[in-house]
């Protein structure tokens, strides 16, 4: 009988893995080192176990089992795998041993581990000074090895069966490592109940192409693509494209995606504002179904400068501030959007709902086009970096009414210490008031064209959801009977006090 494992016990040893770094190398620093170490042991334990499978069906024909070898997903060269580099540990320079045997591999799989020149290992060194001196480093490397190859991370298919298994422990680390990352953290991660909730709220269709223009990881990107699956009887009928700006990020989420099974996927290395490189044969910007992101907050210098003479003419509406880029995204987005099946989820600080100047103009004319199908406000504390509550916005290219819907989330959710979360009930309630588009006391409210227009396209929430709780009216007399009924019990208790003091010769 295969012996299976569970995700939890898979998930506990990769963070214990990273106790070989606490105290010595920064999180922000050695995360990379893992995960990337990681993907190296995956496709080893894969190719290896594919090895002996065909090894026990053509033992006889090593010329057929190379050949099979040489169609498998990622293509492992002699030597590069990670158990030659376990082998070799206890031998100085274990940091160049390895970076050697990730350059074999990109080489080996052609464009799949590159994108137009970029390498996604290019920005890891294993045998950089920043994991220390020589000595260290290779220590540090020896014992990560040594983390890497124990039992319970034997990663092979016929053992941990299902892809995702190894998926979800690499998106268990992205998340630990987000949550201890400080501000940067919100650079490469979404919250899985905030991508779970957009992917809902978006609904991706089988056939339908699916774009986060600030990836990240692509965490939130690959939720939209498996609420198809989820919902369409295992479908992969989609594409996924992508953009990040941080070629670290760009190198996880290429991982991410490979480690997820999502190998129909398009995703580029760049500044998506001032270099966007989801072109068409054209040269314009491609068009997509579904269009979702979380954008950095408030990006100072996104390329202001640039945008009065933009090429794709995405500004047309006005130029957002030169110190809050917000807008900038969500114009992009716009847009990229197909003329009919187009629609968007973006998150964005509450400022975006609010601020005037070229922002409100901004503003005023998206929901003019009818363009602005949601606005959906939800708790504090829930991204990493930011204790700041965000809202989320719902554009649709196919609006058959004027009216916004306002929905007012902010304040259900589950409480956590240091990060607040959405439960799955507080994330169907949104989806349901989404899809039933109707007026919930206190929680939801369509808001007329005339509405917004006399709040001067102003789209903060309290202005259209009330949530004020009257005061319970005190009823006086019941309050001074009450009074009165303590009073005496006080005065009652006391004489029983003096009592007993009596008794016990403390007289006055």
């Amino acid at each position: 009988m295969t012996e299976q494992i569970t995700q939890d016990t898979i998930n506990k040893a990769l963070w214990s893995a990273c106790d070989t770094f606490r105290g010595t190398v920064s999180a922000d620093t050695y995360k990379d080192y893992v995960l990337t170490l990681l993907f190296l042991k995956y496709i080893s334990d894969v190719w290896q176990d594919h090895y002996d499978r065909y090894k026990a069906e053509y033992g006889d024909n090593p010329d057929l089992i190379a050949a099979m070898l040489q169609q498998e997903r990622f293509v492992l060269p002699t030597g590069a795998d990670f158990y030659t580099l376990y082998k070799e540990r206890n031998t100085p320079g274990n940091g160049e041993r390895i970076d050697k045997a990730l350059h074999a591999i990109e080489e080996a799989n052609g464009t799949k581990l590159k994108d137009a020149g970029k390498s996604v290992f290019q920005d890891i060194s294993f045998n950089s000074d920043r994991l220390g001196d020589e000595k260290q480093k290779n220590t540090i490397l020896r014992h990560l090895l040594e983390d890497f190859a124990k039992p319970t991370l034997n990663l092979r298919p016929s053992r941990v069966g299902d892809l995702d298994v190894i998926g979800n422990g690499y998106e268990f680390l992205i998340k630990n490592f987000a949550a201890s990352g400080g501000q940067k953290a919100g650079e490469f991660y979404t919250p899985p109940e905030v991508s779970e909730l957009l992917a809902r709220l978006l609904a991706p269709q089988p056939g339908e192409t699916i774009c986060d223009p600030t990836c990240g990881s692509a965490s939130l990107l690959m939720k939209c693509g498996r609420q198809v699956a989820q919902n369409h009887k295992g479908s992969k009928d989609y594409a996924l494209y992508g953009q990040e700006a941080i070629g670290s990020t760009w190198s996880l989420a290429k991982m991410n995606m490979f480690l997820h099974g999502e190998d129909n996927h398009r995703i580029e290395w760049g500044d998506t504002i001032r270099n966007p490189k989801l072109l068409d044969g054209k040269g314009h910007l491609m068009q997509f179904d579904v269009v979702t992101a979380n954008p950095p907050f408030s990006l100072d210098k996104w390329g202001h400068d640039e945008a009065e003479h933009d090429p794709f003419h995405r500004f047309a509406r006005g130029v957002p501030p030169k110190t809050k880029g917000d807008y900038a995204f969500i114009l992009h987005m716009i847009s990229t959007l197909k003329a009919r099946t187009g629609r968007m989820g973006v998150v964005v600080p509450h400022g975006v709902l609010f601020r005037g100047s070229s922002e409100g103009k901004i503003r005023q004319k998206l929901i003019e086009e009818n363009l602005l199908d949601a606005v959906i406000g939800l708790p504090e504390k829930l991204f990493f970096g930011t204790g700041i509550p965000a809202a989320i916005l719902i554009f649709r290219k196919d609006r058959k009414t004027k009216d916004v819907l306002f929905i007012d989330a902010s304040r259900e959710f589950k409480a956590g210490k240091n990060q607040n979360a959405l439960s799955e009930d507080n994330i169907t309630k949104i989806v349901d008031t989404y899809r039933a588009r109707k007026t919930v006391d206190k929680y939801a409210h369509i808001a007329t064209p005339d509405e917004i227009k006399e709040n001067d396209y102003n789209l903060n929430i309290p202005r259209y959801v009330d949530t004020f709780e009257e005061e319970v009216e005190i009823d006086l007399n019941a309050v001074r009977k009450e009074r009165a009924g303590i009073k005496a019990e006080l005065a009652t208790l006391e004489a029983q006090m003096d009592v007993y003091l009596k008794e016990l010769g403390y007289a006055s």
